[in-house]
C-alpha cells in the first residue's frame, strides 16, 4: 500500500464533501539503504510534529558543524539504537529529535570544542495507520502529526459515492492482544454533534470505510 506523508488539512472539509484527492505530497524519498554522509542542505526532510517520538524504523540525518565525517543519514535499527562515529550506540527510540540532538551534542563536547549537531527526521516510518474501505485512496500513512480520524479521511481523499459515513469506525489493536472498534459517525461529526468521536489516531490503527 501507498505510504503518505501527513500533511495540512486546510482544505479537509471541502475534500470531504466533494470526494477531491488531499494535497500532492513530496514523493523525494530517502533509499533504505542510503547511510551515506550528507549535509543538511542535501536532504529534503519530513514534516514532522517536534513532539513526534522517534521509532524503529525512521531514517535520522546527524549533522555535525565543521565535522563532515561525523555527518550521516542513518535508520533507527530494530533495537531502537543508532551506532554514531566516536560516540558508539545510542538509544534514539522514544525520544524527539530535538533531544536526541542536545544528548548527541553533549556526547560530543569530550572530543570537540563547542561542537554543533543537527539532527532531523529525514523519513518517518515507525509509526503507521491505514484506511481502507471505501474511500478514494485507501491506504497506510505515516503519522508524523497529531492526525484525527477526519484528517485520515481527508488524506484518503474523501469517500466513494457508496460509502456509509454514519457507520465508520477505528479498529485498535490492544496490549493484551485484541482488537477494540470505536464508532466515528462522520454526519454527526461535521455537524459538531459527536465532537468526542474524533479521536486522534494512534499507530497500528485502522480506519475503516464501509
Amino acid at each position: 500500500m501507498k505510504e503518505v506523508i501527513f500533511g495540512s488539512t486546510a482544505l479537509l472539509v471541502f475534500s470531504l464533501a466533494l470526494g477531491l484527492p488531499a494535497a500532492a505530497q513530496d514523493k523525494d524519498k530517502l533509499s533504505p539503504a542510503n547511510t551515506s554522509k550528507v549535509a543538511p542542505a542535501s536532504v529534503k526532510h519530513a514534516e514532522v510534529s517536534e513532539t513526534y517520538e522517534v521509532g524503529a524504523g525512521d531514517v535520522l540525518s546527524i549533522y555535525v558543524y565543521k565535522e563532515q565525517e561525523l555527518s550521516r543519514v542513518l535508520p533507527v535499527r530494530p533495537d531502537g539504537k543508532l551506532a554514531l562515529p566516536l560516540i558508539g550506540d545510542i538509544t534514539a527510540a522514544g525520544f524527539t529529535a530535538a533531544q536526541l540532538q542536545t544528548t548527541v551534542n553533549q556526547l560530543y563536547e569530550k572530543y570537540f570544542e563547542n561542537p554543533a549537531v543537527t539532527i532531523m527526521v529525514q523519513e518517518a516510518r515507525s509509526k503507521r495507520f491505514n484506511v481502507v474501505g471505501e474511500v478514494q485512496k485507501p491506504g497506510t500513512f505515516t503519522l508524523t502529526q497529531p492526525t484525527t480520524v477526519l484528517d485520515s479521511l481527508a488524506l484518503a481523499g474523501g469517500f466513494h459515492s457508496f460509502a456509509k459515513p454514519k457507520k465508520v469506525y477505528v479498529l485498535r489493536p490492544l496490549e493484551n492482544g485484541k482488537v477494540q472498534r470505536i464508532p466515528f459517525n462522520y454526519v454527526q461529526v461535521i455537524k459538531g454533534e459527536s465532537p468526542q468521536e474524533n479521536i486522534l489516531l494512534q499507530s497500528g490503527d485502522t480506519v475503516v470505510v464501509p
